[in-house]
C-alpha cells in the first residue's frame, strides 16, 4: 500500500510521521507533482493559516495534482488544514479559494462567550448511529480529541444541507456546533489532530489505515441529522506538565526547577575570611531527571500537554543548540499530545555573523516535532515598541512573523510578572489594576495593595509595563495563548496567584494558562473555579511525585469540572 504524506511546507508534520512509525505503518513523502500518481492513499496534515497552506501548495506545484488525486477516488485523509482546504474558501484568507470539494465556507469562531483559538481537548459526537456502526470506523463518541484552531466549518443542516451531508462528526464549543470530521466517498478528514490525541487519536489513525482501500474509498453521504447546541460544551480543562531544561555544570541537559527562579541547590560552606562561619552557598544545578524520560512518563500518566522550556543561555545560537533540538526530536517520538518549546525564539546572530530570524528558529523546532513555541522577553520588547509607535506592531516581531506563517495558535507568550507594593489608597496611573489583600486571605497579604509589573531575562530585570498592558499587547500582535507565571509564587506550593490570573483572564479573549505556586490538587480546582482559565501548569510537584496528574484530574471531576480521561 503506497501511503504518501503531503507536507505543504508550513505545518508540523513530524508528529504525524512519528505516529505512523509508532503504529508500524510505512509511508513516503510527496516530493513533487508526479508522486501523486504513485500514491494509493494520501494523508494531508498541517496547522497554520488557510492562505499560507494554499500558497504553499501553489508555489510547489501541488494544488492541482492534489485536486486531481481527490477526484480520482483514491483514499484521502486530511487533518486540520487538510480538512479546511477541502472547502470553497475561508474568511481567514479573503479571496483565496480552497479546493472546492465541499460546498461551504470556513469562518471564525465567535469570541462573544469564549476564548479563541479553540484550544484543547473536546468531546466529539458521531452524527449518525448507522455511520458509526462499523467497528473499524475509529472515532469514539464521548472520547476527547485535541483541537487547536480559530476557524471552523459550522454545522447547520437547515441552512447548508449539501455541506451537512459531508459532516461525519461534530463538536460543540461554547454554543457553536461545528464539524469535527467529514466523510464521504474517498474523503475522510478531521478538524482535530489525531496524532496529538493520545490513545484515542492513535486508534483512529490505525483503524483508517487498516481498513481495506476499497472501504476507505466508498463511504456514504451522511444523513442531515439536527444537532442543536446543548447547555454545556465538551471542552475539558487542560493539565500541563512543564520541564525547565538547562545544562548542568558538566554540560548535560537536565530538568531542573527553581525557587523564585533560582535553580541551584543550597549548600553549607565556609566564608572567605577563614573564620569558620557557616554560610549558604550556591551548589550544583538541581537535577530532577532527564527531559525525554520525564516527557514519556508524563504522557503515560495522562498529561494533556507538555512544555519543554530551555532556560540555558545559548552559547552560539538557538539553531546551533543541537542538544536541545535532539531532545525535542526524541521527545516527539515518545509523546502523542501537544508539545510546546520555549527558549531562544528570537532574532539572533550566529558567531560568524549569519542572521537568524525568530521565524527560522521556530521552524526548526516545528520540524523537530514541536507544536507550539513559547516567547518570553522578546514579547515584552515587542509590546514596548508597539506602544511607542501608537499601538501598531511593526510586523517584524517574533509573535507577528510566526503567527502570520503558522497561525496564532502556534504562538504562546510566557509572562513573568512580580508584585509592586503600593499604598492601600493608591490612585496612580495603574489604579485599576491594583489588587488588595483579602481579609480572609494569606496573613502576609492582609492590609496590603500591589500591582503586577512585567520582567524580562528570567525575572532579573523589571520593565515599565503592567501585566494587563502586556497581555493586551501580545494579543493584539497575534499571540494565541498566554502562560501566566508568578515570580512571587514560584516554588512556594501555596497555590496559584488567582488575583494575577484573573486580571489576565479578564483582559484578553485568547486562552490563558495559570502557572506557579501549585502544591496540591485543590489548588488546580481553585484556579479553574475562581478564574475560568483554560489550563493550569505545574512542574516541581510533578517531578518530585508530590502530586500525581491522576490525582489532579480526579479532584477536578469531584468538583464538577471536566477533565480528559484517555480512551
Amino acid at each position: 500500500m503506497p501511503l504518501y504524506l503531503l507536507d505543504y511546507g508550513a505545518g508540523n508534520v513530524q508528529s504525524l510521521a512519528n505516529t505512523l512509525t509508532r503504529l508500524g505503518h510505512t509511508f513516503q513523502w510527496i516530493s513533487g507533482p508526479d508522486d501523486f500518481d504513485k500514491a494509493t492513499s494520501l494523508i494531508f496534515p498541517g496547522v497554520g493559516a488557510f492562505q499560507t497552506a494554499v500558497d504553499g501548495l501553489v508555489s510547489r506545484g501541488l494544488l492541482e495534482p492534489l485536486r486531481q488525486y481527490i477526484a480520482s477516488g483514491r483514499p484521502y485523509f486530511g487533518i486540520c488544514i487538510g480538512m479546511q482546504v477541502l472547502y470553497q474558501s475561508s474568511t481567514e484568507a479573503g479571496d483565496t479559494p480552497g479546493l472546492g470539494v465541499i460546498p461551504g465556507i470556513i469562518d471564525t469562531f465567535s469570541s462573544a462567550e469564549k476564548s479563541v483559538p479553540h484550544m484543547g481537548w473536546n468531546a466529539v459526537e458521531l452524527l449518525d448511529a448507522e455511520q458509526g456502526a462499523r467497528p473499524s470506523e475509529g472515532i469514539r463518541t464521548g472520547a476527547h480529541y485535541y483541537f487547536v484552531h480559530s476557524f471552523r466549518a459550522s454545522y447547520d443542516p437547515d441552512r447548508a444541507p449539501e455541506a451537512a451531508r459531508w459532516a461525519h462528526a461534530v463538536a460543540q464549543y461554547g454554543q457553536e456546533v461545528f464539524v469535527a470530521s467529514v466523510r464521504r466517498a474517498n474523503v475522510f478528514a478531521t478538524q482535530f489532530h489525531p496524532e496529538k490525541s493520545g490513545a484515542a487519536g492513535l486508534a483512529l489513525l490505525d483503524a483508517w489505515l487498516r481498513e481495506p482501500e476499497a472501504v476507505r474509498a466508498d463511504a456514504p453521504a451522511a444523513s442531515r441529522v439536527p444537532r442543536p447546541p446543548r447547555p454545556a460544551d465538551g471542552l475539558t480543562k487542560r493539565i500541563i506538565a512543564c520541564m525547565d531544561v538547562r545544562a548542568n555544570d558538566q554540560g548535560d541537559l537536565v530538568v531542573t526547577k527553581g525557587d523564585q527562579y533560582d535553580v541551584r541547590e543550597k549548600g553549607a560552606g565556609e566564608d572567605a575570611s577563614g573564620e569558620g562561619r557557616a554560610v549558604r552557598t550556591a551548589g550544583a544545578v538541581r537535577n530532577l531527571g532527564k527531559p525525554v524520560a520525564l516527557a514519556a512518563r508524563y504522557f503515560a500518566e495522562g498529561a494533556d500537554e507538555l512544555a519543554l522550556l530551555n532556560i540555558t543561555s545559548f552559547r552560539h545560537s538557538p539553531l546551533r543548540d543541537q542538544p536541545m533540538l535532539a531532545v525535542v526530536r526524541a521527545a516527539a517520538e515518545e509523546v502523542f499530545v501537544p508539545l510546546t518549546i520555549g527558549g531562544g525564539i528570537k532574532d539572533t546572530v550566529d558567531p560568524d555573523g549569519t542572521l537568524r530570524s525568530a521565524l527560522e528558529v521556530a521552524g526548526a523546532y516545528f520540524r523537530a516535532g514541536a507544536d507550539k513555541v513559547s516567547i518570553g522577553s522578546e514579547a515584552v520588547y515587542a509590546v514596548e515598541r508597539m506602544r511607542a509607535a501608537g499601538g501598531v506592531g511593526d510586523g517584524r516581531s517574533a509573535i507577528e512573523t510566526i503567527a502570520r506563517t503558522y497561525g496564532r495558535q502556534a504562538v504562546v507568550v510566557s509572562i513573568d510578572p512580580k508584585r509592586v507594593y503600593v499604598d492601600v489608597d493608591y490612585a496612580g496611573p495603574r489604579a485599576e489594576e491594583v489588587v488588595r489583600g483579602a481579609e480572609d486571605g494569606p496573613e502576609a497579604e492582609r492590609g496590603k495593595a500591589w500591582w503586577y509589573q512585567c520582567t524580562v531575562s528570567g525575572g532579573r530585570e523589571a520593565r515599565d509595563l503592567s501585566v494587563v498592558e502586556l497581555a493586551r499587547g501580545v494579543e493584539a500582535l497575534g499571540a494565541g495563548e498566554i502562560l501566566v507565571n508568578s515570580i512571587d509564587r514560584d516554588g512556594t506550593g501555596i497555590g496559584f496567584d488567582t488575583a494575577l490570573v484573573s486580571l489576565v483572564r479578564k483582559a484578553v479573549r485568547i486562552p490563558v494558562v495559570a502557572s506557579s505556586g501549585a502544591g496540591s490538587p485543590a489548588h488546580f480546582v481553585e484556579v479553574f473555579r475562581d478564574t475560568g482559565v483554560e489550563a493550569a501548569l505545574a512542574a516541581g510537584i510533578f517531578h518530585r511525585n508530590e502530586v500525581r496528574i491522576a490525582d489532579v484530574k480526579a479532584a477536578l471531576e469531584d468538583a464538577g469540572l471536566s477533565a480528559r480521561r484517555d480512551m
